[in-house]
């Protein structure tokens, strides 16, 4: 533990009052750091020097005074945290009168060092936890540095979770860090076993325990349902604008990455599929979440250029039309027609146009499925 000048001025503030005395701290060089006289910061302070030279506390007297430098009366007492020598508290006056409240002093003194050093350890394990979760689903870790990160900061990494992303809405930079202190603070208290780690500076990942489903109600429609919840808790606290995506679940916990990967695309499917929505699952953008990789692929040119040539010629937009009315009604020529209150030789007219226009007979199933993994592929793609 190192007792800084910040650390030492809160123990002369906190302090001060117990007795009517000036009170130094000094550090394990022996140099003021803190003092209720200022002009005495800086100097070396040869009666803490000696304590710290002796380990134990150093009385002086007036006529110590003469012989040592940078001194006052008073009893200079060692200041420890977990039996670690971190500095020298120096209490000015005649010990014979002072020498009773020394004690409590010190005591007040090394609870607010124990009490900032239990602090800094907080924050220490929240900065390495967090920067645990982000290399894990990263895959930034070997699996020997996995474990053995794992184990120090005690994590369980073979509990099966899903990741959540939550994003918030684009606001100052100062607001946001104060809002996202509150979502993480709904997260993880009550302790729920929640991993959490900013992303950025709008966007966390939470990755979330999840068990096996019971009583028959799936796994995502019982997450949905806790997202609605946080959703509301936080709409109580005046922090709107979130958006949250859910992952895909996979039971093994080696591929948490995966899940990471999928709550991402999810989010950004979600957004450009459904922009004014708040929240996002997988189940429900499944195919466009999978399809999503290969819109900058070749094979993802390919599909998606018959919709583009079909795109340039339907100028009117019925062809199109006609493509979602008969992938709403499964490929059902009749409920196609009737939905559209066309003839059938209508539809199958448009249905041929569509043939001569891609290349790809929307009359064949597999005709049919390429065509629509193409639309897919240019909705995902933000071009729908």
């Amino acid at each position: 533990m190192l007792l800084d000048a910040e650390l030492a001025q809160q123990i002369i503030d906190k302090t001060q009052g117990i007795l009517d005395a000036n009170i130094n701290v000094m550090d394990t060089r022996g140099v003021i750091i803190a003092s209720g006289d200022r002009s005495r910061l800086g100097q070396l302070h040869d009666g803490a020097v000696l304590a710290l030279k002796r380990q134990q506390q150093v009385v002086i007297t007036v006529d110590d005074q003469k012989t040592l430098q940078g001194v006052k009366p008073g009893i200079n007492a060692l200041l420890k945290c977990h039996a670690e020598t971190v500095g020298v508290l120096g209490v000015t006056g005649d010990p014979a009168r002072i020498r009773q409240y020394v004690a409590l002093v010190k005591m007040a003194a090394e609870m607010l060092v124990e009490q900032a050093a239990f602090m800094d350890r907080l924050q220490w394990d929240k900065r390495h936890k967090e920067g645990f979760i982000l290399a894990w689903i990263q895959r930034e870790l070997s699996e020997e540095q996995l474990q053995s990160w794992a184990v120090r900061l005690g994590i369980n990494i073979h509990e099966p979770r899903v990741a959540v992303l939550i994003e918030l809405g684009k606001a100052s930079p100062m607001s946001n860090l104060s809002d996202m202190q509150q979502v993480i603070e709904l997260l993880e208290f009550p302790s729920r076993d929640n991993l959490v780690a900013m992303v950025s500076t709008r966007q966390l990942v939470v990755l979330k325990p999840c068990s096996a489903p019971r009583g028959g109600q799936p796994w995502g429609e019982r997450e949905s349902q806790r997202i609605d919840v946080l959703m509301e808790r936080l709409e109580d606290r005046g922090i709107g604008q979130v958006k949250v995506a859910l992952g895909q679940f996979f039971p093994d916990p080696a591929l948490l990455p995966l899940s990471f990967e999928s709550a991402c695309q999810v989010m950004q499917t979600g957004k450009l599929q459904n922009p004014e929505s708040s929240k996002y699952l997988f189940d429900e953008l499944r195919l466009p979440v999978l399809l999503a990789p290969l819109a900058d692929k070749w094979q993802g040119a390919q599909l998606k250029k018959a919709i583009e040539a079909l795109r340039k010629q339907d100028t009117s937009g019925k062809l199109l039309k006609t493509l979602h009315a008969l992938y709403l009604h499964q490929g059902s020529l009749t409920q196609c027609a009737q939905a559209l209150h066309v003839h059938r030789n209508t539809l199958r007219y448009r249905l041929n146009r569509i043939h001569d226009i891609t290349g790809i007979s929307p009359h064949h199933f597999t005709g049919l499925v390429e065509l629509y993994l193409g639309i897919q592929l240019q909705v995902s793609g933000g071009e729908g």
